[in-house]
């Protein structure tokens, strides 16, 4: 697992600490999502899940390793793999495959390990079609597949992803998630940063951030039923969570920890019959968060 305990850090610029007094575990094979207000420090947690940077006090503990030991960096950044939120800050390569290969070369594996390596990668994420392309001419959602075949070319056992779908359109945005699910399938733990709630579909546990510290630690059930909670931290609840508690304030006898269309599809159906073109539609009024 990955354990923190009284995680504190500031940037050298600033007085006042950007994390404070951090206590969290992941553990193998979860899906953790880490919401949070803009300057909460999410980004500045992730990064020190895969030793980016160092605490300034406390701990934290890769495997039984811990990242202020110099020695043991090699191994927690293969193990924390983290994909950034902008591509073009990840991507190196003057081809994909040559980004891919990064990697594994800078680690001094065999050329035909990382070889083997680099096309499993692009394999994975649907992208070997484009080994030989320069990523300046990919989209953005398929620089955003190429910096996660070259985080999985190390063989991770944990990625932290930070707003993988910002900027993309809803086509790129829904391929980049079904890869992330995926992963998670194939066993490896996710951290996935984000600011929309339609993201959360998969998170098997929310961590919620606010001025440096985690406020909530639970499901995704749990945490949207405190709905005031969230809109005192300024977020959002998904907006289909939002209609199903409408409706059981109607008198509807609904379960109300619902997180995706589907899942208010298959509760409302159970009870009317077929609803999912009224909820497929994103002009329909009922979903509004203000009723």
């Amino acid at each position: 697992m990955i354990k923190v305990h009284q995680l504190f850090y500031s940037y050298d610029d600033q007085n006042m600490p950007v994390l404070k007094n951090i206590h969290m575990e992941i553990h193998e094979g979860e899906h953790v999502a880490l919401i949070g207000p803009n300057g909460c420090g999410k980004t500045t947690l992730i990064k020190q899940l895969n030793a980016l940077f160092s605490p300034g006090g406390g701990t934290v503990v890769v495997d039984g390793m811990d990242t202020r030991d110099h020695k043991n960096l090699k191994e927690i950044r293969c193990r924390v793999g983290m994909v950034f939120q902008n591509p073009d800050n990840q991507i190196v390569g003057m081809t994909v495959e040559e980004d891919v290969a990064f990697g594994p070369a800078n680690l001094g594996l065999p050329p035909a390990e990382i070889r083997q390596r680099v096309d499993k990668s692009l394999v994975m994420v649907g992208m070997e079609a484009f080994a030989k392309r320069a990523p300046h001419t990919l989209s953005g959602g398929e620089k955003r597949l190429v910096s996660i075949a070259g985080v999985l070319a190390m063989a991770p056992r944990y990625i932290a992803f930070d707003e993988p779908t910002a900027y993309l359109d809803p086509s790129s945005r829904e391929r980049v998630l079904n890869m992330i699910h995926k992963l998670h399938r194939e066993g490896i733990a996710i951290i996935h940063i984000t600011h929309d709630m339609n993201d959360l579909a998969g998170a098997n546990r929310l961590l919620v951030m606010d001025q440096g510290s985690i406020v909530l630690d639970g499901t995704p059930q749990d945490i949207f039923s405190r709905i005031e909670a969230m809109k005192d931290l300024g977020l959002q609840v998904p907006q289909v969570t939002l209609l199903m508690r409408r409706l059981r304030e109607k008198g509807w006898d609904l379960n109300t920890n619902i997180l995706t269309i589907d899942e208010a599809c298959m509760e409302i159906s159970s009870r009317i019959g077929p609803v999912k073109e009224i909820l497929s539609d994103s002009d329909s009024p009922a979903v509004d968060e203000h009723g």
